[in-house]
């Protein structure tokens, strides 16, 4: 007895296929869903990096010493000159209003990094924490030759 053609059922490619597309819109859906406050605080994380190696440059050319130091509105570079064009001027406010910067090393004014003007400065570190979820954390640090990096554990 044979069974007729349209009751046997699925054929394996036809299976992969769709085990294909449960995983991609499964993949998908994870990364729609990562933790946003997470990800603020990594970007603000590198872009202070950029900024402090941008001032640190400057420094070097400028042959004057640049101090970085955090507010409780954001941060700010002390010893740049003011350019006069509003683009070339670095920001001094954070991009997630959440972000701020961990009282760890803080002194009575927050914690202060030392830029330059020397090409070899001492190892720094600097930790970025959201205001909102306290175990939310990135590490920025320097060994004092190469530039600031995004650490991936922070203390």
């Amino acid at each position: 007895m044979r069974v007729p053609r349209h009751c046997r059922g699925f054929t394996l490619l036809e299976l992969l296929v769709v085990i294909a597309i449960i995983a991609m819109a499964s993949a998908g859906v994870g990364f729609a869903m990562r933790d946003s406050s997470q990800v603020a605080l990594a970007r603000d994380a590198e872009r202070l990096a950029a900024l402090l190696e941008s001032a640190r440059a400057r420094s070097r050319a400028s042959g004057v010493p640049v101090r970085w130091r955090a507010t409780p509105a954001g941060f700010r570079f002390e010893g740049l000159e003011p350019s006069g064009q509003p683009d070339a001027d670095l920001p001094e406010q954070w991009l997630d209003p959440d972000t701020a910067v961990a009282d760890s090393a803080a002194g009575a004014l927050g914690p202060v990094l030392l830029l330059g003007p020397e090409p070899i400065i001492e190892p720094q570190q600097l930790v970025l924490v959201s205001r909102t979820q306290p175990g939310k954390s990135v590490r920025l640090a320097t060994d004092g030759v190469r530039p600031f990096a995004v650490q991936a554990d922070a203390p």
